[in-house]
């Protein structure tokens, strides 16, 4: 597989994994609650969820930390790629439509089903695991025990062609922390 990282940071507007003692600007729910950053990998960090690279979180100095799903497009690097993988999790299972926007103009539609961060869940649509952590953080206090995660999500491009952006749905519910576009050469030798 040949992985292309692509950089999120841009359109990153929500601030969802905290320090202890952060402020009152995070919260990846309603109830500000927040992944603990000790459980994670630092922001621009290099890690491999199930075979594919990614940068996580996104990198510092954008606006937070992940993108809140509200129909946000994100440049890709103009090529043919046959998944695009993600890292995210969402405030309740949710599935919801993505959009590939190809070269030529041509736009279609992808579905993109995310499990629940909430602690103590297993994957709802069968994702693999990225990452979980030892607690869940609530404004004042972490809550051991609680341990919220991280999906791996993939999204198949089942229409051949040179893909240039990705629509993200347009579902709050839902929260993007990486993505990769990945060419596979065994599925294009099958092809």
């Amino acid at each position: 597989m040949i992985s292309t990282v692509i950089d999120v940071s841009a359109a990153c507007d929500n601030l969802g994994i905290a320090g202890s003692g952060a402020g009152d600007a995070y919260g990846f729910n309603i109830w500000r609650n927040t992944f603990p950053a000790e459980d994670l990998p630092a922001p621009g960090s290099s890690v491999t969820v199930a075979g594919v690279e990614f940068e996580f979180p996104a990198r510092a100095g954008g606006n937070g930390d992940n993108i809140r799903c509200r129909g946000q497009v994100v440049a890709l690097p103009s090529g043919r790629y046959d998944w695009l993988y993600l890292l995210g999790a969402a405030e309740r299972r949710t599935e919801d439509d993505v959009e590939l926007r190809y070269a030529d103009g041509a736009r279609r539609a992808a579905w993109l089903r995310m499990s629940d961060f909430w602690p103590e869940t297993n994957a709802r649509f069968g994702e693999p695991e990225a990452f979980r952590t030892r607690g869940l953080r609530y404004p004042r206090h972490t809550q051991h025990g609680h341990r919220p995660a991280i999906w791996q999500q993939r999204v198949p491009v089942t229409v051949p062609g040179e893909l240039v952006a990705l629509r993200l749905p347009d579902n709050p519910a839902m929260h993007v922390f990486a993505l990769t576009a990945v060419t596979d050469p065994e599925v294009r030798r099958a092809g």
